[in-house]
């Protein structure tokens, strides 16, 4: 495997992408992806949505910040016989000429962004006059960004100039941010993803250890003696947040789909 680059290689992030697949499968359906439609997929990690684009007929690029995480996405396309191009770069610059492609896609990606303002104007200067492009991002009061409140406690700050990932998830805030970037949102969904496992514990182990940035730090926390206080504030956490269905245990996860289009496109 490619050597690291981000804490994201750092856990075991595959099982998560596995739990997303539905997210991406939802996404490229919205997409309506023609064969040779030109297709982007930032922050395309483990190539969930590429793969699918690939499938589809298009003529797709997988963009990602983490070398590692691109290495396994490649070898995914090459056991299902996908001609993918996979290309290591920052969703702030990504390394592709304007008019790239008439579909842009980031599932859960582009909002991990450090500079949304940056990667907002990346995703419109790819985007072909007619093309659009669709995002996931977890809406703010979710799962997800209620669990980093709770792990906020044992990990580091974020870069002080960085924004809540959450603000993609948001209608009203990413309508801004596209705005600002010359893209216009024509829908804005709230869809849910429910995550089943055998118990909170099973729940509480999936959450942890596909979480690059927490595993980065466990030797330190193992060190201060925080380790196990982690765990037990996170599954007090799932427990809180989850559901027992069926006699298993579910947890949910809001997000938001939008699709956007160039502005010119919308008042052409």
């Amino acid at each position: 495997m490619s050597a690291s680059a981000t804490t994201w290689a750092a856990g075991d992030y595959p099982a998560m992408a596995r739990r997303l697949m539905p997210v991406a499968e939802a996404v490229v359906a919205t997409a309506a992806i023609r064969p040779d439609d030109r297709v982007v997929d930032v922050a395309t990690g483990t190539g969930n949505a590429a793969v699918l684009a690939a499938r589809s007929g298009a003529r797709t690029v997988g963009v990602d910040l983490e070398p590692a995480l691109l290495e396994l996405a490649r070898r995914r396309a090459a056991d299902d016989g996908l001609t993918i191009d996979w290309r290591v770069g920052d969703a702030s610059r990504l390394p592709l000429p304007e008019d790239s492609a008439e579909v842009v896609l980031s599932v859960f990606g582009v909002m991990y962004a450090n500079d949304h303002d940056a990667a907002a104007r990346e995703l419109s200067r790819v985007c072909a006059p007619s093309g659009r492009v669709l995002l996931t991002a977890w809406t703010p009061g979710g799962l997800f960004p209620a669990m980093g409140q709770v792990l906020g406690r044992y990990l580091p700050p974020p870069p002080a100039a960085s924004a809540p990932p959450s603000r993609w998830g948001d209608p009203n805030q990413v309508g801004r941010l596209l705005a600002a970037a010359d893209l216009r949102i024509t829908t804005a969904v709230v869809h849910r993803l429910d995550l089943s496992f055998a118990d909170a514990d099973a729940a509480t182990s999936l959450l942890i250890d596909t979480a690059g940035h927490v595993v980065a730090e466990r030797d330190r926390l193992v060190a201060q003696c925080r380790w196990e206080a982690l765990r037990a504030d996170l599954r007090s956490f799932v427990a809180d947040h989850g559901v027992v269905d069926g006699g298993r245990f579910r947890l949910g996860l809001d997000y938001l789909l939008v699709t956007a289009t160039p502005a010119a496109a919308v008042t052409a």
